[in-house]
Order: C-alpha cells, then sequence, then structure tokens
C-alpha cells in the first residue's frame, strides 16, 4: 500500500463503518403481531400472526439475494418499498392485506429497520469525526438502506449528525451501490471532485467497487462481520484496508 491523497472529502458507509449493527432474533414475529393487529383493525383478519412471519423471513431472505446479485449490473436500481412488501413478502396474500402494505410500505420499512437491528457507533467514530473537522474535511455517508430513514433517525439522536456534511441513502435515490452515481451525488453536493475523496466501506462487491467505478480517490476497506463473505468474486481491489475507524483515523492522519 503507497501513500494515499490527502483527501478533501470522506465519504463513509453506514452499517459496518459509521455504525455496528447486530442482529435481533425476534424481529419478525414483534413486526408480525404488530402487522396482524393493523391488519384486523384495518378489517383485512385473513393472516395468522404465523403466517405474516413466515413471509416477512422468506421476503427478508429474498431481499438478501437480490441484493447480492444486484452488485453485478453497472448501475444497479434500488428496489421500491411498494416491491419490497407487495413482491417479495406478500406476494400470495389474500387481497385485502396486500393492498394493504402496499400502501404502508414505506412506513413498514421503516418500522422493520428499527426492529431488526440493534446499532452502535463504533469505537473511535467520534475522534475520527473530530479530526476529519478540524482538518476542514467534510464528512458524508454514502450507504445502501431498504430505509434510510431509519440510518437519518439514529444519527439525529445520538448527535453524530451535527458533523455529516450530506447523507445519501439509495432507497431515497432509486439506486443503489456499486452503482457509482451515489458516490457522485455526495461529491457534487459537497462541492469536491470525486478523485479527491476517500470512500470507506465495508464490502468488496458493493464498497470497493462502487469507489472504483466512481473513480474516488481512494477506495478503502473497513473490516465488519461478514467483510470476507463474499457472495462471489470480486476483481476490485482496496487501496488501503483497515480494522476499525481507528486505525482509518490513524491512515488519515498520515495522509494529512
Amino acid at each position: 500500500m503507497g501513500q494515499l491523497i490527502t483527501p478533501e472529502a470522506l465519504l463513509l458507509d453506514f452499517g459496518g463503518v459509521l455504525v455496528a449493527t447486530t442482529g435481533r432474533p425476534g424481529w419478525a414475529g414483534e413486526l408480525a403481531a404488530e402487522l396482524s393487529d393493523q391488519l384486523s383493525r384495518a378489517g383485512t383478519p385473513e393472516l395468522t400472526v404465523d403466517e405474516i412471519r413466515t413471509d416477512l423471513e422468506a421476503g427478508a431472505a429474498a431481499d438478501s439475494y437480490w441484493k447480492n446479485a444486484m452488485s453485478r449490473p453497472p448501475t444497479p436500481r434500488e428496489l421500491t418499498h411498494r416491491e419490497f412488501w407487495t413482491d417479495f413478502v406478500a406476494a400470495d396474500w389474500p387481497p385485502g392485506p396486500r393492498a394493504w402494505v402496499t400502501a404502508h410500505a414505506s412506513v413498514l420499512c421503516r418500522r422493520m429497520g428499527e426492529l431488526r437491528q440493534h446499532r452502535a457507533h463504533r469505537e473511535g467514530i467520534p475522534e475520527l469525526l473530530d479530526t476529519a473537522a478540524a482538518a476542514g474535511i467534510p464528512v458524508g455517508v454514502v450507504s445502501n438502506a431498504l430505509s434510510g430513514a431509519v440510518h437519518r433517525d439514529y444519527l439525529e439522536r445520538t448527535g453524530l449528525v451535527k458533523q455529516l456534511a450530506v447523507q445519501i441513502y439509495s432507497d431515497e435515490m432509486g439506486i443503489r451501490k456499486p452503482h457509482p452515481e451515489l458516490i457522485l451525488l455526495a461529491a457534487r453536493a459537497l462541492g469536491v471532485p470525486v478523485g479527491r475523496t476517500w470512500y470507506v466501506g465495508d464490502n468488496f462487491d458493493r464498497d470497493v467497487l462502487c469507489a472504483r467505478r466512481a473513480g474516488a480517490g481512494a477506495a478503502v476497506l473497513m473490516e465488519a462481520p461478514g467483510t470476507y463473505q463474499r457472495p462471489y468474486a470480486v476483481r476490485a481491489v482496496p487501496d488501503a484496508i483497515v480494522p476499525d475507524p481507528v486505525a482509518l483515523r490513524t491512515l488519515l492522519l498520515e495522509a494529512l
């Protein structure tokens, strides 16, 4: 690894870089119980809680496979909230419940995101953001998300949003990494040439590849659970690999 360019902007993935996430095993049951109650009150009580839970888990699994496949096209689109609920969860539901979840898809995606994972910022993130601020380097978030609103809520709640200049989420833009436009959007919003940015993510097939396609000044891979569980061979290689935000801060100080 050679010396990296001095960045004029630092672009970070959300999950795996800014935030460590851990799954909540009971999320599908909780959401199924809530949804069953909502459907009953809406006058469409045809499904049991177990049936809803089973289809929620199946939809989440199908979504995961779809996301892996979408790392192959050069400019992949994002799944819409309506598509997730109508096609991946409720494809075989009676017309009433299917129409209801379709109409409330965005709210349901947000609630699913709230229930599905625990989130906490990774050790060293506050210090990293402070160092970037002291150096006059704006920091942005560029992330794939089923519901970017959940990420925005977390950053607002924890106060980290105060140190972020821009947030770009795939569901809000209609495209997903490794589509290069997501990184280009952030660079343009910050008024920084993309070739003078660092993009930091935790996946080869979405993050490193996206940085390469966008022409980022450096593609930095931050290790997280699942980083090396690549769904298939990926030829994109990062400029640097760091284990955590503490090491990323050290890398940034060296570049400065």
